[in-house]
């Protein structure tokens, strides 16, 4: 349904106005910057991922101001790759812009919540996931699987290899016996490798009996509601805190860490934990 502007609330106008100015600037850009002008869509791929990973960290540290500021840069991207898309180029037989983004993901949104905007009816977030699995499908998907990037980081696609697997019914009843599956796994990892020496009996068969019990403690990890990518980079940056912590303090006493045993240095590291770093 189409909206007057006039007839839009303030705070509405304020935001369209808003975007209608970075859609002015990356115009300009585009004619005017030597840089601007040279970007292409694949130029700009790696660019994108970093403000994409910058973003995740600002999530993980809870930082307002940052997150506030890295959705700018993603946006940006989002209207360069539209602006670049727009363009009429040699042997260019596709374009688009960003109305036709914008208007493409609104009609998703729509087709996609039938229980809003249709008859059909949800009433659990589970409820509605697989109805957005079935959807996807009947859209021409191949696999309830295919929407997974085959680039994703392996432990972001095990999670959602598991939730799509589950909106279509594909999952375990109870947490505990995912729980027996992790200790399944676990049993099967310690019995690739001489527990005496410690090492790997085979290699390639520890390594996959390794990737098992991953994919099981993922899996877990959706049962008690932990998102596993998040866990592990708290971890990553406590563990970071912790270790430059016995860095700076070692330093302090005059002590080198290349000099120090395991427990001088398990010293340093207890006293971080009492310090809550």
């Amino acid at each position: 349904m189409e909206k007057h502007f006039d007839s839009l609330p303030k705070d509405r106008q304020d935001q369209l106005m808003a975007f209608d100015r970075l859609l002015t600037i990356m115009d300009e850009l585009r004619e005017k910057c030597p840089w601007d002008r040279k970007q292409t869509l694949e130029s700009l791929r790696h660019l994108t991922i970093e403000e994409t990973y910058e973003l995740s960290d600002a999530i993980i540290e809870n930082d307002l101001p940052e997150i506030r500021k890295e959705l700018g840069d993603i946006m940006l991207h989002l209207v360069f790759y539209a602006k670049i898309a727009s363009e009429p180029l040699p042997n260019k037989t596709y374009q688009f812009d960003i109305q036709d983004v914008l208007n493409g993901v609104c009609d998703k949104l729509i087709s996609r919540h039938p229980h809003i905007y249709g008859d059909a009816v949800a009433d659990s977030e589970e409820a509605v996931k697989q109805n957005w699995e079935k959807l996807k499908l009947k859209e021409g998907n191949k696999s309830v699987l295919s929407g997974v990037p085959a680039s994703l980081p392996a432990l972001v696609k095990a999670m959602r290899i598991q939730e799509k697997a589950r909106g279509a019914g594909f999952d375990w009843d109870e947490k505990q016996q995912v729980w027996e599956k992790v200790q399944e796994e676990l049993e099967e990892f310690k019995q690739n490798f001489d527990i005496e020496t410690g090492n790997a009996i085979d290699q390639r068969e520890a390594e996959g009996e390794f990737g098992d019990l991953l994919f099981s403690l993922v899996n877990y990890s959706r049962f008690v509601d932990i998102n596993p990518e998040t866990a592990l980079e708290r971890t990553n940056k406590k563990f970071i805190r912790r270790f430059q912590y016995l860095e700076e303090a070692s330093k302090a006493d005059g002590k080198s860490l290349s000099d120090m045993t395991l427990s001088e240095m398990d010293t340093y590291w207890n006293k971080a934990k009492e310090l809550g770093v």
